[in-house]
């Protein structure tokens, strides 16, 4: 039997130049495409259809959908009574799109269990770029002016499209995440896309879909830009973003 070929994309080809996503491959899971560019529009066309740019240093850019994938409906998120307790009384504070280079930059750090990071200079760029745009945002978690925990992501119509977060101090990544949730409803956001599964996201609420059902919701809910009209503007507690 033939052996799949990954299919190759020239920079110079159109920004919606992706196979199918059902071409994935099945190992390594969701492999779909290689080559290309980093461009604001070639990343909108992959994410709107599922794809998602993930690679390190002197590979090629590496373009995936896994099946299933892994996400979350933001009134599912699930918030444990000792979670609760934990950051109720941790004095820590949240806020959104004000340290964006910080939280991009501490989640591309290495981490203990890690060999480098997918986060190389070229894709730190490229999110940047995004953010400028207006299609790219971050929450940040805080105690006094230290950093200690963010997520950042794209939104683009009913989806916020999670790339990764990071923990300087126990629960910092998941205070921002139960912040991020609350803003998503807010904003009419029908579902938070994590691409991969971890005991971390699971313990959240978070589920497995299939790449199919996942398609469908693209479908349904990624249109233009969804300007965020409710993203809170100061800093806040963050027990008022416990729901």
């Amino acid at each position: 039997m033939r052996s799949p070929q990954i299919s190759w994309i020239s920079a110079d080809d159109p920004p919606d130049s992706f196979p199918d996503v059902e071409q994935a491959f099945d190992v390594p899971d969701g492999l779909l495409a290689a080559g290309g560019d980093l461009s604001t529009a070639r990343l909108l066309s992959a994410y709107s259809h599922g794809i998602f740019p993930w690679y390190s240093d002197g590979q090629p850019i590496l373009w995936w959908s896994p099946n299933p994938r892994c996400v979350i409906y933001p009134d599912r998120l699930h918030v444990s009574r000792r979670l609760k307790r934990s950051l109720r009384n941790s004095a820590l504070e949240v806020s959104f799109n004000q340290a964006f280079k910080s939280v991009i930059d501490a989640c591309a750090e290495d981490r203990r269990g890690q060999d480098g990071t997918w986060i190389t200079a070229e894709m730190r760029d490229a999110c940047l770029r995004l953010h400028k745009g207006g299609w790219a945002y971050s929450t940040e978690v805080w105690r006094g002016e230290r950093l200690v925990g963010g997520l950042y992501g794209l939104a683009i119509g009913k989806i916020f499209f999670g790339e990764s977060m990071f923990s300087a101090e126990t629960n910092g990544s998941k205070a921002a995440l139960i912040a991020l949730t609350s803003v998503l409803l807010d904003n009419n956001i029908r579902l938070l896309d994590c691409q991969v599964e971890s005991p971390h996201l699971r313990s959240m609420g978070a589920e497995m879909i299939s790449r199919s059902r996942f398609s469908n919701e693209l479908q349904r809910s990624c249109g233009t830009l969804n300007p965020f009209a409710n993203w809170p503007e100061e800093r806040s507690d963050i027990c008022l973003f416990q729901r």
